[in-house]
């Protein structure tokens, strides 16, 4: 059942065609820097978006940029108390952003970041939650927080580090230098680079082909992915046991099957 998915914000606007579902961080402005707002809403979005029968998300940037992370030069007219009428203390906010990072990281539905333009500080942080990274060959990435005097947050610490590796990652963190779109694809931390005419066509059909495939197990490939990280092999072999337990027992299944004796494509319904 395809599901509506909301909008929070008027900047984080979320569209829908078919089994894909784009977000869109719709603030060219400030070249998408989010505001506190901003990404209490971009993590109500994922939420809501795992259980809205989407198969794929694509999350980008409008007007030509990804993000430029968070709005440093204040919410203005936005909220910044708790609720109780007192300021909030940073390490609350800082939470609301790691609650930002695990509500992309840990959606069901696979997500592929799609970059054009700045992608530097927690909107780096942002496209390296996503599951896959497509990005032009006009897109830059820093992680920019040492020429903030700052050190690194939105999971920037972990993402980056399990992408490419920690020495690389360090370099990284310590030079804050500028990479291009080529650059990144070089280094592992992007999938891919096209030209930038092309990024929408690679990115919808790359999300086409994840949304094309069956849902279930994909979705228990991810987390299997994800776990494997930080267990065992004994452990990741017991996770792909108990998965392949629940695959086997799916009209999916049964409709792989069916179409290979058939010769011809499967169609998946996600049950």
């Amino acid at each position: 059942m395809q599901e509506v998915v909301p909008s929070y914000h008027p900047n984080i606007r979320v569209d829908r065609d078919g089994f894909v579902v784009t977000v869109t961080i719709d603030r060219p402005e400030s070249r998408n820097a989010c505001t506190g707002d901003m990404w209490v809403a971009l993590g109500r979005t994922f939420r809501e978006v795992g259980h809205s029968g989407a198969r794929a998300v694509i999350l980008t940037g409008a007007g030509g940029n990804f993000c430029t992370g968070a709005d440093l030069g204040g919410t203005r007219g936005e909220s910044s108390s708790n609720g109780s009428g007192a300021p909030s203390h940073n390490l609350d906010n800082m939470r609301v952003l790691a609650d930002v990072v695990l509500a992309v990281h840990d959606c069901p539905v696979p997500v592929v970041a799609k970059v054009d333009g700045l992608c530097v500080g927690a909107g780096l942080g942002l496209a390296l939650a996503a599951d896959l990274t497509w990005c032009a060959d006009t897109a830059r990435f820093s992680l920019i927080f040492a020429r903030r005097g700052l050190s690194l947050d939105f999971g920037t610490s972990w993402l980056l580090r399990q992408r490419i590796g920690v020495h690389r990652a360090k370099e990284l963190a310590y030079t804050a230098r500028m990479l291009s779109g080529t650059q990144a694809a070089e280094i592992g931390f992007v999938n891919a680079v096209v030209p930038a005419a092309e990024l929408d066509a690679a990115v919808r059909e790359i999300a086409g082909t994840i949304a094309a495939g069956p849902p279930v197990a994909l979705s228990m490939t991810k987390r299997e992915l994800a776990a494997a990280g930080t267990s065992s092999l004994a452990q990741a072999l017991e996770v792909e046991a108990l998965a392949q337990t629940v695959n086997v027992h799916t009209r999916d299944m049964r409709e792989a099957l069916t179409a290979y004796a058939e010769r011809r494509p499967p169609v998946f319904e996600g049950h």
